[in-house]
């Protein structure tokens, strides 16, 4: 029951893990993430999923426990998005342990790029804004992932959320 978290160079500095290469596939649902810190004041950590491209932010402090504390914010996000509590309660109980992993996708780096940029531009826009605020706004931009064309992560985490929620109905 676990996840991989492939976090950027600055991030990894950061946080010190131990570094896998290679692994056995994550057991979640939406599968791995990216992550970056993101040096505003508080300093932030921005998790990208790689499926859905789902953002969500949180505080990076403290940073050594980042990936146990990231289940309960994603928990957060993913209830703001109106996903049911029967999946989220499943996502977090998959993502008990973390593995702590290079980043492998400069796609998903570009996307993390983006979104750090546009939560600046929000953040300046609305100085009240949190982190879930943010992160609900930030899933709404129009994405173009390498080979996927243009998608909305909010759509994509609907459309997974629906795939599971069918799968899972009790006959």
């Amino acid at each position: 029951m676990s996840y991989t978290l492939h976090c950027t160079k600055k991030l990894l500095a950061r946080i010190k893990p131990p570094v896998m290469e290679g692994g056995p596939p994550s057991t979640n649902l939406l599968g791995n993430w990216y992550a970056t810190a993101v040096f505003w004041k508080p300093q932030v950590a921005l998790l990208v999923n790689e499926a859905t491209l789902l953002p969500v932010l949180m505080p990076l402090a403290p940073a050594s426990n980042l990936a146990e504390r990231f289940p309960q914010h994603l928990a957060l996000v993913l209830a703001a998005h109106g996903v049911a509590q029967k999946l989220i309660d499943h996502e977090v109980e998959k993502m008990r342990e973390a593995r702590h992993a290079k980043t492998a996708s400069r796609s998903l780096l570009g996307m993390m790029n983006e979104f750090t940029f546009l939560a600046e531009v929000y953040r300046g826009m609305e100085r009240d804004a949190d982190l879930l605020t943010l992160a609900i706004k930030l899933s709404k931009t129009p994405c173009s992932p390498k080979d996927r064309g243009t998608i909305f992560p909010y759509c994509e985490l609907q459309r997974v959320a629906g795939m599971w929620d069918s799968s899972n109905r009790n006959p």
